[in-house]
């Protein structure tokens, strides 16, 4: 009885053990992923800084380097990328992150207001340039990347702008189509969403 006792002691203080061992790896692990968030918290402020600074050579050199490191591109990211570039006078790519940002927050984000203004000069922009058939020089377009969609993990539909249904418009009037990639939801996850960004995304698919 003694000698079953024992073993049955012996084996909680392993499992008590391992648990621990476990639950240490878990922590070690969530600090790591606190550290490095912080860390790109940082170089983002710093981006913002230059920007503010009307260093914008040195801000896209900034945020290159950031792009480098990141598995998915943080929001606030987006709409410094597209701030910077349309003082760098890439209005193309600075309406194309700048979108992105907006798709991801809609009018509730810190920086919405600013980037809703900030799109329309460079849209302005953008349409000279192809009138006067100026080319641009290579562009960091969002499709190049994995876009983070934030906490919810999912971003409106861009096809259908969330209403789940496409209208087009044709010479015998409108017509009305249920949205092929949203599933009668509106939203897309943040993997639709970037598949769709790249042209991975197909009809049917979900």
């Amino acid at each position: 009885m003694k000698w079953s006792m024992w073993i049955l002691a012996l084996l909680i203080t392993v499992g008590v053990h391992a648990q621990t061992q476990q639950d240490k790896i878990r922590e070690a692990e969530m600090q790591r992923q606190a550290n490095r968030q912080m860390q790109t918290d940082r170089q983002i402020d710093s981006v913002a800084l230059l920007i503010n600074q009307q260093n914008y050579a040195a801000a896209e050199a900034k945020i290159i380097s950031i792009l480098k490191t990141v598995r998915s591109v943080p929001s606030d990211l987006t709409f410094y990328l597209g701030k910077n570039s349309y003082y760098l006078a890439k209005y193309k790519q600075s309406v194309d992150w700048l979108n992105k940002y907006i798709q991801l927050k809609g009018t509730a984000g810190q920086f919405s207001q600013e980037a809703i203004d900030l799109k329309a000069k460079a849209e302005v922009e953008l349409l000279k340039e192809k009138q006067v058939e100026v080319q641009q020089a290579a562009q960091l377009l969002s499709k190049d990347f994995e876009i983070d969609c934030g906490p919810t993990g999912k971003v409106v539909c861009p096809v259908c702008n969330g209403s789940t249904v496409v209208i087009k418009k044709t010479y015998l009037g409108e017509t009305y189509k249920t949205c092929a990639y949203c599933n009668h939801t509106g939203a897309l996850t943040c993997e639709e969403y970037n598949k769709l960004l790249k042209g991975q995304l197909t009809v049917g698919s979900r």
